[in-house]
């Protein structure tokens, strides 16, 4: 699809709630923001089914990508009024990067990811967007791949897009929490982008910025365990996992399953890496799919013949969550038998397959994470130092703990 360039793109602004006016940068830009591979993030809710915890958290990918590229526009306006090199070029193609970013995600975000697709995550689907787009943008889309993929020499332009202190979570920390009405997940990402600095070609965070980031630190655990992570989101977003494969199971032994076009050919076939890269028909079928192909399947698999799909698709439907039961420690093998011997004898569920109804899993929240590009803070003595060895407020070495939490969930 070629890009319309005869349109008057000219000081284009978004009215956005967190962060006021958002100027487009340039009319390539804008340009990009108009195709449809960009425009389907209308379509991908930000926070799956949060919603069904917290009714205000409906905003999409879209929003988020556009709040991210507006941080990075300022981002890019502290680091160069530090004097750090970067190019008319350069800045032009991490704020495509950053836009991009998200453009991978299937429907429901990360609750479908590994199961509309096999082995291939969203930043792997967001890399063939991007290799497409060039096909008709150009060479602009090509250093922004470079920079997406962390293969440019700037190592400092990739961390801005994606590191422990990227515009992704400054931007999606704020706009989770003003759309879900959590507090706690509010930081300062002014002052936060204002302490960003360079040494040796990394981004590195100026040693006075240490409360904000901390700060942030803790907000992102606190966002995680409210939010993210919160029981009862979980319990409906793993509902839906277990909807989906019931009707591919469904699908695969020729029981017909009502879905769009482009689900049908994800629940006929596991669609993996080598497909993408083999057969471009294939990202095709994936941009035509959104949240309401999912919806509209759930709707109609509520009256579906199949007695486990049409429970798990009105219970969803419906908000008659399963109930979740959190610990410490793994559930064993027995726990679970004994949930489902206890369900089999209620009349309701006689004819169900319970292995889609009892199911168990782990939850991890690490808010700062050692081992993957760390966050450097910058001493006025002009030593770089990890982020943990230089707290004196709250000990981020306990935040860098993975804490891991188990649940088992069946219908009440």
């Amino acid at each position: 699809m070629q890009a319309n360039r005869n349109r008057n793109n000219k000081k284009k602004i978004i009215n956005d709630p967190i962060y006021g006016f958002i100027s487009i940068p340039d009319e390539f830009i804008f340009d990009v923001i108009e195709h449809p591979y960009l425009q389907r993030l209308r379509r991908i809710s930000q926070l799956g089914l949060s919603h069904l915890v917290y009714p205000g958290a409906v905003h999409t990918r879209f929003q988020h990508v556009i709040g991210a590229m507006h941080l990075m526009g300022k981002a890019i306006s502290v680091l160069r009024k530090k004097g750090h090199d970067i190019s008319d070029e350069e800045k032009r193609a991490v704020l495509l990067a950053i836009l991009l970013h998200d453009i991978g995600h299937g429907p429901f975000s990360h609750a479908l990811e590994f199961d509309i697709v096999k082995s291939v995550t969203h930043e792997n689907i967001s890399a063939y967007f991007i290799e497409r787009l060039e096909k008709s943008f150009g060479a602009d889309l090509r250093l922004a791949l470079t920079i997406f993929e962390d293969n440019y020499h700037k190592p400092f332009l990739h961390q801005l897009v994606s590191s422990q202190l990227d515009m992704d979570r400054l931007d999606y920390l704020n706009r989770d929490s003003f759309f879900s009405g959590v507090s706690e997940g509010i930081i300062g990402s002014d002052r936060l982008i204002e302490m960003l600095a360079v040494h040796n070609g990394n981004l590195v965070l100026e040693e006075k910025g240490i409360y904000s980031v901390e700060k942030f630190i803790v907000a992102r655990r606190l966002m995680y365990w409210q939010v993210y992570l919160h029981k009862t989101v979980v319990a409906a977003e793993y509902m839906l996992i277990y909807a989906l494969r019931r009707a591919k199971t469904l699908v695969r032994n020729g029981v017909n399953v009502f879905s769009s076009p482009a689900l049908s050919f994800f629940l006929e076939k596991d669609v993996l890496k080598a497909d993408f890269e083999q057969n471009e028909a294939v990202l095709e079928k994936f941009a035509a799919l959104d949240d309401y192909d999912i919806l509209q399947s759930l709707k109609v698999w509520s009256t579906h013949s199949d007695p486990t799909l049409s429970f798990l698709s009105a219970s969803i439907v419906d908000r008659r969550l399963f109930k979740i039961e959190i610990s410490k420690k793994p559930f064993t093998e027995n726990d679970i038998s004994e949930v489902k011997s206890r369900l089999a004898v209620d009349p309701r569920f006689k004819d169900q397959d319970l292995n889609y109804l009892v199911f168990s899993d782990k939850l991890t929240n690490k808010a700062y994470n050692q081992e993957f590009q760390n966050i450097n803070l910058l001493l006025k003595s002009g030593e770089i130092i990890d982020l943990s060895e230089a707290s004196d407020n709250l000990n981020i070495s306990a935040l860098a703990r993975p804490v891991e939490k188990y649940f088992l969930c069946c219908p009440r």
